[in-house]
């Protein structure tokens, strides 16, 4: 079962189960990239965000996946979300559960970074000006 997934609903970190799942844990870091007003001087009133979706999960996944290889982490999860998103908005969540802070927040990092890098999800800014910019490396 992956822990990466692509939505088109609110992202609400309250709704997500982030019981420590094995209750050997002892630190969790999160991760919300959230929509901000403005961006390389412009006046920002939204984004849309697309993705090739079986794709973007298929790759999201082997983040996963290296993230519990190369860190000493209990738990990783990732959801990014689809669609128009409103300034304040959440994007993307990503939650690691590990036994110590180092590896927990090195492994968020890790998995922030790639999903930014290898993920194909575009982002286009929707300005105050009624103009629009699609952005490189925008998962």
């Amino acid at each position: 079962m992956s822990n990466f997934f692509i939505t088109q609903e609110v992202i609400n970190l309250n709704l997500i189960v982030t019981e420590n799942p094995d209750h050997q844990s002892g630190a969790k870091s999160v991760f919300e990239g959230i929509v901000r007003d403005c961006n390389l001087g412009k006046s920002v009133t939204s984004l849309e965000y697309q993705c090739y979706e079986e794709l973007a999960v298929k790759e999201g996944s082997l983040i996963i996946g290296e993230a519990l290889s190369k860190f000493d982490i209990n738990y990783a999860y990732c959801v990014h979300r689809i669609g128009l998103l409103n300034v304040g908005d959440t994007a993307v969540t990503v939650l690691v559960y590990a036994g110590h802070r180092d590896d927990s927040f090195k492994a968020c990092r890790f998995i922030i970074d790639e999903v930014k890098t290898r993920v194909p999800i575009w982002k286009k800014e929707l300005y105050v000006s009624g103009k629009s910019d699609w952005l490189q490396g925008a998962g």
